[in-house]
């Protein structure tokens, strides 16, 4: 006879998460149609002007003739190619250089002021600057995605990594384990959910600082049809562009939150 692994009060209890996990799925869905369904009764009402706010069946009429003319997908590229740049260049540099301030106490003492207020900075009015410097075009946008993404990942990262355990780094210490042992063997694996909350804010960063770069200096990318869009009053363009890159973030958001789940132990 085949052992229970779990209890009857344990199974109902998993159960009675399933559950609940499927109804915020279910009220999530019913409030985006919801939502959608009322925005498309307002414009063709004319209870709102669908020429100023578009439509959805606007919007998907929109999607629909940018991939006959074949230009949807290569501007989908164009963005999606920076932001994953972007993104990956900023998690790599903000990791680093978090390793390196938690290494060294003085330089965290000095530089810790200086990353505050960098944070604080406006990056649009940097936009200008970054065009003198660099030029216009992927480069540039790149930059862009980096300068507005990196801070934040220096300053979660380093919260991540002070956030350990002052008792299990004095037995690291007690034991005779060096900086590197005690960042390789506890630090790092200790600080992963910080790195997944890293990971997360990037994404959000990414996209606005690739959208912010097309915006300044592009001929592609869906911040550039959004640019356009505005200039020549197509708004269709504007709400269309808007709709893909909330499901191009919301997927990379996705694939972030699968890779936390099969990583990080849920306690």
């Amino acid at each position: 006879m085949k052992k229970e692994i779990y209890s009857r009060e344990h199974r109902a209890y998993l159960k009675k998460l399933k559950l609940k996990r499927a109804l915020v799925i279910l009220v999530r869905w019913f409030i985006l149609l919801a939502a959608l369904a009322v925005w498309e009764i307002l414009a063709l009402f004319k209870v709102i002007d669908p020429f100023i706010t578009s439509s959805p069946s606007r919007v998907v009429k929109t999607i629909v003739s940018l991939y006959r003319e074949k230009t949807l997908f290569y501007n989908i590229g164009v963005t999606l190619a920076e932001t994953f740049t972007g993104f990956a260049a900023a998690v790599i540099i903000g990791y680093a250089v978090a390793v390196a301030l938690w290494m060294s106490e003085t330089a965290r003492a000095v530089l810790e002021p200086y990353i505050v207020v960098l944070n604080s900075l406006p990056k649009i009015a940097l936009g200008p600057l970054i065009i003198i410097w660099i030029g216009t075009g992927y480069t540039a946008i790149v930059f862009m995605t980096v300068i507005v993404s990196v801070i934040l990942c220096i300053m979660n990262m380093l919260a991540g990594f002070m956030s350990v355990d002052e008792t299990k780094l004095t037995l690291m210490k007690a034991m005779g384990a060096g900086k590197l042992t005690t960042l390789t063997k506890l630090v790092v694996p200790a600080s992963l959910p910080a790195f997944m909350n890293t990971l997360k804010v990037a994404v959000g960063l990414s996209w606005i600082g690739s959208v912010m770069g097309e915006y300044i200096s592009s001929k592609a990318g869906l911040g550039n049809l959004i640019s356009y869009g505005g200039q020549v009053m197509r708004l269709d363009l504007v709400m269309a562009s808007t709709a893909i890159l909330c499901v191009l973030a919301a997927a990379m958001y996705l694939i972030v939150a699968l890779i936390e789940r099969i990583t990080v132990k849920q306690y």
